[in-house]
């Protein structure tokens, strides 16, 4: 198993959607929002604008701070409406043409497009559109919906989104801009989020409450599974096309991918992984000297986990803030300092110590090899992993970019061989019923009714996996998956 990159070691993000409708700094108002969705996606960010009249497109790869400036681009986004997204390619180059929102001119008018998620039967969809004369630009599983509705026969725009839900499959939060109309859609199990604010009597949608925070928006709700809110002059109307169902949420967004001053389905999401590493010291505890968080993602519940083992919190790795995903590695003796790029060991909290490091996941293990050896290296007596999820033995297909099972180290490996992998002295994991606990289920994990989307725990994968029953579904699904 290869070390050289261990930036290939993490849970990639998924991406950020955002859109506010009637605002006058409707352009400015969605650089904010993407800036605090920033985390989800820093590849690539879109911005599409509507002044009344004409639509205004703005797409680039990079951060949303690199590009989205009054001086550079925001002047060109005129208008009081706007959908913006950015985004993670989970496979494949990043490619302009791949950046959303997306754009077209149908029979009812302009239709942009911005899409959270990943749909699982995308290559069934596309294959058949192709045969009926439908021209793709990219390779972005979202074209398939825009295409759906540019195809429909029903009366209105609304009418042909709605059709075009009813034939995908898999995860989504949408947001679709029209010369209208500002639209969001979630899908039947809630897979992905997408709340409602407002702000100066507009109203807005964005995949986060930290969107909402950094302008001053106050938050109305969630969009509920399977709900399409429109959003127009005379205010916000919902509807609900399909048949009602329990919410199966990600819990991915509670572990790792939603900001930790986040509340996602009314929990705040820092207190969750707080609560995870509490459960997880209950279930898992050693003796030792400091409770160390691999950060940034490990810090909330290494304080959960002292708070209830009663051993002392510190920052034994330090991260650098300031090394981006393009830093050049040009030899090999350079690539073997990868991750003291990122990470340093804080050696008065280390040295001479009984060390429990908290991360919220184990991939491939590798960065997790290089972590326990600087601590080794820093000092450290014993040391000790402890991870505040349960192990990833499933690859995911809405929207996180996950390597395939044989490369997963949790679904080839038994726990003593992973521990001896890494080189840790022992490694433990949450378990899933105390994941569940953890979130407030006493009983733990529903084995018949699941709360949460889980699959990457439990192989327990909760929508049709279409393209995965294709021969060639595995290879050409992710050259679909680019959206995040």
């Amino acid at each position: 198993m290869s070390i050289d990159n261990p930036s290939d070691d993490r849970l990639r993000e998924e991406c950020g959607v955002f859109g506010i409708f009637g605002h006058p700094d409707a352009a400015t108002l969605t650089a904010l929002g993407l800036h605090a969705l920033q985390h989800r996606g820093q590849e690539a960010a879109g911005i599409v604008s509507f002044d009344g009249k004409n639509f205004f497109a703005e797409r680039r790869l990079g951060l949303v701070s690199d590009h989205f400036t009054k001086a550079k681009v925001l002047d060109q986004l005129t208008g009081s409406a706007a959908v913006g997204h950015v985004r993670y390619s989970t496979t494949g180059g990043t490619l302009l043409r791949n950046v959303q929102p997306l754009f077209a001119d149908l029979a009812g008018g302009g239709f942009a497009i911005a899409h959270n998620g990943n749909l699982t039967n995308a290559l069934s969809l596309r294959d058949d559109l192709v045969k009926k004369g439908s021209i793709f630009q990219s390779t972005s599983d979202t074209e398939t919906i825009l295409q759906l509705v540019a195809r429909s026969d029903r009366g209105n725009t609304l009418a042909r989104f709605t059709d075009a839900l009813f034939q995908i499959e898999g995860a989504y939060a949408l947001v679709v801009l029209t010369n209208k109309k500002l639209i969001g859609a979630r899908d039947p199990l809630g897979i992905r989020p997408l709340v409602i604010g407002e702000l100066d009597g507009h109203y807005l949608l964005a995949s986060e409450t930290c969107a909402l925070d950094i302008i001053g928006a106050k938050f109305v709700r969630e969009v509920e599974n399977g709900e399409i809110v429109v959003i127009n002059e005379k205010g916000i109307q919902s509807h609900k096309p399909f048949p009602p169902i329990e919410p199966r949420p990600c819990i991915f967004e509670y572990i790792y991918f939603a900001r930790p001053d986040s509340t996602v389905g009314g929990r705040s999401v820092y207190e969750c992984r707080k609560a995870f590493g509490r459960q997880l010291a209950e279930e898992s505890h050693v003796d030792a000297d400091v409770v160390i968080p691999v950060p940034d993602s490990g810090v909330p519940a290494a304080i959960g986990y002292g708070n209830a083992s009663g051993i002392p919190f510190e920052l034994g790795i330090v991260r650098n803030h300031y090394v981006g995903r393009t830093f050049i590695e040009p030899q090999q003796s350079i690539r073997a300092f990868s991750v003291k790029l990122k990470h340093n060991a804080n050696r008065v909290h280390v040295d001479g110590k009984r060390v429990i490091l908290i991360d919220d996941s184990i991939v491939r293990g590798t960065t997790s090899v290089k972590i326990v050896q600087m601590m080794r290296d820093a000092g450290a007596k014993e040391v000790h992993m402890r991870i505040a999820a349960p192990p990833i033995t499933h690859p995911d297909f809405y929207g996180i970019d996950t390597p395939s099972q044989e490369q997963l180290l949790a679904a080839q490996h038994s726990l003593e061989e992973m521990c001896a992998y890494i080189g840790a002295d022992s490694l433990a994991f949450l378990s899933v019923d105390g994941l569940y606990q953890a979130m407030g289920y006493p009983e733990g994990r529903n084995n018949e009714r699941p709360q949460f989307t889980d699959h990457c725990f439990t192989g327990d994968y909760p929508t049709l996996l279409a393209d995965q029953t294709r021969g060639d579904g595995v290879h050409q699904l992710s050259l679909l998956s680019e959206q995040g």
